[in-house]
């Protein structure tokens, strides 16, 4: 009995834990996701929209499934807000294009447009 009850007791805490660190991760990852549009609006670079795209969803998704999953909701978010406010349906399956490489994994630097500063 007191085998089960360690059982159990030992997945409750594991089960919170992980709460813990998908809380965190999501947290990290609305973060990059904020730097890369900060980023964007300060480099003001013509051209660079699906590069700044691809890093910050890049950036949460490394940080775990918490940071995969809060790419995805802003994303999403952003680009039902753009559409909802009349922005080009074209634009916007583009930019989705460019999240969805980020969030694989995929390398940002692919959407990074010549002459971009370094700094970014």
């Amino acid at each position: 009995m007191k085998l089960l009850t360690g059982l159990v007791f030992c997945s409750l805490v594991l089960g919170v834990h992980s709460w813990f660190s998908f809380i965190r991760e999501a947290f990290g990852g609305a973060r990059d996701m904020w730097r890369a549009y900060s980023d964007m609006r300060e480099a003001n670079y013509i051209g660079a929209d699906k590069y700044f795209h691809a890093r910050g969803n890049y950036d949460a998704a490394q940080r775990g499934p918490g940071g995969a999953w809060a790419a995805r909701v802003i994303s999403n978010a952003r680009e039902d807000l753009q559409q909802l406010f009349g922005h080009g349906a074209e634009d916007s399956l583009a930019d989705q294009a460019a999240n969805e490489w980020g969030r694989s994994g995929k390398d940002p630097n692919h959407f990074r447009p010549e002459g971009l500063p370094e700094k970014y």
